[in-house]
C-alpha cells in the first residue's frame, strides 16, 4: 500500500438492491490502477475507496461504478 499518495474516498451509491450487487461494485473499483481498498456497506449505500489520486481520480471511481450498473457520487459522510 502506497501511503504516500493515498486518499480515503467516500462515495454515495444509489440503485443497488442486493447483496451480489456489493459484490459487483467491489469487483469493478478494486481493479481500477492506484486503488488499494474497496468496501461497499450495503446497508448505508457507501462506498469507502482508499486510492491514489494520481493514477485514479475520484471522477474515476463514480465512473467504474456506473459501468457496473449504479449511480454513485462523491459524500462528505
Amino acid at each position: 500500500m502506497s501511503t504516500q499518495n493515498t486518499t480515503h474516498t467516500l462515495l454515495r451509491a444509489e440503485g443497488f438492491s442486493c447483496p451480489s450487487c456489493v459484490n459487483k461494485i467491489e469487483k469493478r473499483v478494486g481493479k481500477m490502477q492506484g486503488v488499494d481498498n474497496v468496501k461497499v456497506h450495503f446497508a448505508s449505500s457507501r462506498i469507502e475507496v482508499d486510492h491514489d489520486e494520481t493514477q485514479s481520480s475520484v471522477d474515476d471511481l463514480v465512473e467504474a461504478v456506473a459501468k457496473a450498473g449504479y449511480t454513485a457520487r462523491p459524500s462528505a459522510f
